[in-house]
């Protein structure tokens, strides 16, 4: 019963990693497609670049710092990877060599003339 509860919580500990991971990924790709729609948009209506570089520097900031956050959820992820093998119930066993499958057969095919 225990084992399938540290199981479990260790599921949902990497479902959520996952969906923070994805979540920050999204947030990345909708603040490039931002970037390019307020360049545009300037473009768009012929005026100075000065105009909204204020609101396209802040935009960069928050770029950056989703990147910085992408970077600490990687860390995150390796850290949480690492910390698996020291938690009981979680821990990998093998026996053998260390391969983790046995080396699959291929079949040879014949010409025959």
């Amino acid at each position: 019963m225990r084992k399938q509860l540290i199981e479990q919580t260790a599921v949902d500990v990497a479902t959520q990693v996952r969906a923070v991971e994805d979540s920050i990924e999204t947030a990345l790709a909708e603040i490039a497609e931002l970037q390019g729609r307020m360049i545009r948009a300037r473009a768009t209506a012929g005026v100075g670049i000065s105009t909204g570089h204020n609101a396209l520097e802040h935009l960069s900031n928050a770029l950056q710092g989703l990147v910085a956050a992408r970077g600490g959820m990687a860390n995150c992820h390796a850290a949480l990877v690492d910390a698996q093998g020291k938690v009981p119930g979680l821990r990998t066993v093998s026996f053998g060599d260390g391969s983790e499958c046995p080396p699959q057969k291929t079949a040879l095919l014949r010409a025959v003339a």
